[in-house]
């Protein structure tokens, strides 16, 4: 049986752990209590039977005060399996309870872009001494990653990798896997290689075995690769393997040369990790990683709720210029916000498809214009049905034919703002080169309040009153 085997909850030994893959509540009450008790033994018992995912999990569902001593009673089922499967936030809680020695331990049992995300966590007098503890080579490998930009091709690559000359023979390259490689090193291409190292074609591995043995790599390899520059974007990365469904990809430096490799087991978490990143950054939620920091979160969350405050004075403004309007006709005060909320709705669904847009690179310079006057179509078209439809009820509600038609022609307005305002800024925001999916709907929802409310209430002035009631 695998050593890593994950626990089926229809197994018998499994019930008191998994419910539907996921740890039970009872699970995790018996860990604590040995925890509690100081029963390490109980602890190692309950534990060893979890894949490393499952453990990491268990790190997560525990209370916090709790991590450091179930790393340590735990001893080396806290392997580097488990490490990496941690949360950031929780990481942070289970090294706090090793030695340098032991982070040092773990880190060399990990690919190198699991490696750098444990020791660029780490205080810098913690990086010091870890890598201090590691070996000559395993440190010159991890400094050189982290001098690369964060977020980019040079920390998430991994350099581990089979680069052979385009002179070798197929059973020259099986010789040299068999006889040079780690059997632990995953691979799914050959890279092969000029001289001066940089790379000119690959070599499936599906063709490395099917090739008869005298023939040369130059004469089965695919010359056209896709090559990642070390310093690109992990967001850049993931869109050039989404598009081009890769495997894996060589790394090159600035002068060409193989540093490293990419592979599509890296990207889906960036995939994953950028999609989440995306809509928590809309709502101003920050990481939104429920292990988070109280007061980090507060923080985060807190400065865009002043900042939607703010916008929301000068909503409120505009309201108070109209007052006397309001004052002689309460119906308007009833219907203000209607015009303003759907028109934030609609400016919020045209924000969210421009912001995927520009984070997947569907939405460039080329086709900015027409991004536009698409959406500006959507939005008379959504206007105009939702402005009919205003106009029968309040007509037939308040008995006012003019009442109805005036809040719809603010409607039909009003959505077409929010329309330009949801592809505007963003775009603006990405030209400027901030993130547009921070600030985008700060500025998108103020817009669409503040014309909203202007656009019926000044109308309803300009037609007057009397003839409203």
């Amino acid at each position: 049986m695998s050593e890593d085997l994950r626990l089926d909850p229809r197994d018998d030994d499994a019930p008191d752990a998994l419910q539907e893959g996921q740890l039970s509540r009872a699970f995790v009450g018996d860990v604590a209590s040995a925890l509690d008790g100081g029963d390490d033994d109980q602890v190692r018992a309950l534990v060893a039977p979890l894949h490393p995912a499952d453990v990491a999990d268990l790190f997560a569902a525990i209370a916090v005060s709790s991590r450091g001593p179930l790393a340590s009673a735990l001893g080396d089922l806290l392997n580097a399996d488990v490490i990496a499967e941690l949360d950031d936030y929780v990481r942070e809680d289970v090294l706090g309870a090793l030695s340098p020695g032991e982070v040092a331990d773990v880190v060399t049992q990990l690919d190198t872009d699991d490696a750098l995300a444990v020791i660029e966590d780490l205080e810098a007098d913690e990086q010091r001494e870890v890598l201090r503890a590691l070996a000559p080579e395993d440190r010159a490998d991890i400094e050189a990653a982290l001098n690369y930009p964060e977020e980019s091709a040079g920390r998430l690559m991994q350099r581990d990798l089979v680069a052979v000359p385009e002179s070798m023979t197929v059973g020259g390259v099986i010789d040299r896997v068999r006889t040079s490689i780690d059997p632990a090193t995953d691979f799914w291409e050959i890279f092969v290689v000029d001289p001066a190292r940089r790379p000119v074609g690959t070599m499936r591995l599906s063709w490395l075995l099917t090739a008869p043995p005298e023939i040369a790599v130059g004469d089965v390899m695919k010359r056209e690769q896709t090559l990642i520059p070390v310093a690109m974007d992990q967001e850049e990365v993931a869109l050039l393997f989404q598009k081009y469904a890769l495997i894996s990809a060589a790394v090159v430096d600035d002068a060409g040369k193989l540093v490293g490799v990419i592979t599509v087991d890296d990207v889906v978490h960036i995939i994953q990790a950028e999609a989440g990143e995306d809509v928590l950054k809309l709502s101003g939620a920050g990481d939104g990683d429920i292990n988070e920091p109280v007061f980090t979160t507060y923080r985060t969350r807190s400065r865009w709720l002043v900042a939607n405050l703010i916008t929301g004075l000068v909503s409120a403004s505009i309201i108070g210029f109209f007052s006397a309007s309001i004052e002689a006709l309460v119906a308007l005060a009833a219907l203000s916000p209607i015009v303003a909320s759907v028109g934030g709705n609609a400016g919020n669904q045209t924000m969210a498809v421009t912001v995927r847009a520009l984070a997947t690179n569907q939405l460039t310079q080329s086709n900015t214009r027409r991004t536009i006057l698409r959406e500006i179509r959507v939005a008379l078209l959504n206007g105009l049905t939702l402005a009919v439809l205003m106009a029968i009820g309040v007509s037939l509600v308040f008995g006012n034919p003019t009442l109805g038609l005036v809040i719809a022609v603010a409607m039909q307005f009003n959505i077409l703002i929010a329309g330009l305002a949801g592809v505007m800024v963003p775009l603006t925001l990405d030209r400027l080169e901030e993130d547009p999916a921070v600030a985008s709907s700060v500025f998108v929802t103020m817009i669409t309040d503040s014309m909203g409310f202007f656009a019926f209430l000044g109308l309803a002035t300009l037609v007057g009153v009397q003839y409203l009631r």
